[in-house]
């Protein structure tokens, strides 16, 4: 009983957690940063291999892939604990980054991206769970509020970090840096198994049969294989019916249809309560990741910024994120949960606003970063406080149901942005004269947030 208390009491960094706290931190920085990284060297990965049209079909892969890593992930966990996926959750990341480092074509490249998009889904998924069985419930809360830390961290060191990396050595270096990190971690959390009482992460339980795990995992594979389809028929697209914007056709309504199986029920309808709790995730997402992805090439192609002031605008973002995260847990207004997701709609939505403004009077580049800080604000708000209410609005026998649909209404909304960026980029781009181009894919994706709006007031029960 004593022993008992004592480690109850105890904290993540408390000599039973330290080795699993220590891993875990390291995989989350390493993550974070391999993203932020990866947006900041882009625009001279595109360059480079001759992939500018192409340029969001880079991101959108990889999130794809992550996507399947995450229903696999679930499914996986069910059955084997959360530890198999992890390793190999890494190994996956690991290859990935080296077959983007040492790519010369595209195609290479995006292999690569999807390996690594692959294990990160794996990843994320994995971490809570580990998280959610080694720590008492007392002490969770610490535990991601250092979890938060190692998302933030990376996400202003990142950006400037790579494009000194991108500018002085090589854009690859920002991806075979990766590696040796990861296989660090490898080794630390084979580590903590070995010295941490581990035995809670054999245990299984669930309250799916395996009809229910088979029909999961094939509706993960086939999202997955639909939203490929949508990303190669919207990448290098061109205004005319052909055989490939068929496949992209057919693959929009293939998630259109097969989504629903993964999320809530009348999620795509707003219907009211967790549904549209989901949905407004979703567009935020969409309408965040769309526009953030061709914020350096904007910056960089129309403006003439450099890397370091590209990733520098991205780590704005990042800041007006944390505040966002940090205020909606701190709420001096006290307004109800709901409307702090119609506030981060209204704040993303007058952020891309602004961008666009920027792109389409041709003004200049520096006043970008203060729309950036906005929309990082919004999601700090809006997307943080989803979270939030998903948990209060399902039981808690839910709640492992509820969180991946929060994770995968995060990667559908990104990709579906991304995709429709990357169409209408592809399809209307002219070499240095791309301020209008920029201008209205910021204000459609700035309509897109607005709808955040009545979906947050559907979430009030």
């Amino acid at each position: 009983m004593h022993e008992q208390t004592t480690r109850t009491a105890a904290g993540p960094l408390s000599r039973p957690y330290l080795e699993v706290t220590v891993a875990v931190l390291a995989l989350v920085t390493i993550v974070a940063f391999e993203s932020m990284a990866v947006s900041t060297a882009m625009p001279d990965v595109a360059r480079e291999l001759d992939a500018v049209r192409s340029y969001g079909f880079a991101f959108s892969v990889m999130l794809t892939a992550q996507l399947l890593g995450i229903v696999l992930a679930g499914v996986w966990t069910d059955r084997s604990g959360p530890l198999p996926g992890a390793f190999v959750g890494q190994v996956l990341l690991a290859v990935g980054s080296t077959t983007c480092g040492l790519a010369e074509r595209f195609d290479v490249f995006l292999v690569g991206r999807a390996l690594t998009g692959l294990g990160g889904g794996l990843l994320v998924v994995m971490l809570y769970v580990i998280a959610g069985r080694v720590y008492p419930e007392v002490i969770r809360p610490r535990l991601f509020t250092y979890v938060s830390a190692a998302w933030v961290l990376p996400a202003l060191a990142g950006p400037p970090v790579s494009a000194w990396v991108t500018e002085h050595l090589s854009w690859r270096w920002v991806f075979l840096g990766v590696v040796v990190p990861v296989l660090v971690t490898v080794l630390a959390l084979r580590r903590a198994q070995q010295r941490t009482d581990t035995s809670r992460l054999r245990e299984v339980v669930s309250t799916r049969d395996h009809r229910t795990h088979v029909r999961t995992a094939w509706a993960g594979v086939a999202v997955a294989l639909a939203a490929g389809a949508l990303q190669f028929g919207s990448h290098e697209l061109d205004l005319e019916l052909s055989a490939k914007t068929v496949v992209g056709l057919v693959g929009l309504l293939g998630v259109a249809v097969v989504a629903p199986v993964l999320l809530p029920r009348a999620t795509w309808v707003m219907g009211r309560g967790l549904p549209s709790v989901i949905l407004s995730r979703a567009l935020l997402c969409a309408a965040f990741y769309g526009g953030i992805t061709y914020v350096p090439l904007f910056l960089v192609g129309q403006r003439g910024a450099s890397l370091q002031v590209a990733g520098l605008a991205l780590a704005v973002g990042a800041i007006g994120w944390a505040l966002g995260a940090w205020y909606q847990g701190h709420d001096v207004l006290h307004l109800p949960r709901y409307r702090l997701v119609e506030v981060g709609g209204v704040f993303l939505a007058a952020g891309l606003v602004w961008l666009s403004a920027v792109a389409w009077a041709d003004l200049p580049g520096w006043l970008s970063v203060l729309a950036l800080f906005l929309a990082g604000l919004a999601m700090g708000t809006g997307v943080t406080t989803t979270t939030v209410v998903a948990l209060e609005l399902s039981p808690v026998h839910d709640h492992g149901e509820a969180s991946s649909a929060l994770q995968l209404s995060d990667v559908l909304g990104s990709v579906l942005g991304i995709a429709a960026a990357t169409a209408a980029f592809a399809a209307l781009h002219v070499p240095g004269q791309d301020n209008p181009l920029f201008g209205a894919i910021f204000l459609g994706l700035a309509l897109v947030a607005a709808v955040v709006v009545p979906a947050g007031q559907r979430i009030r029960t």
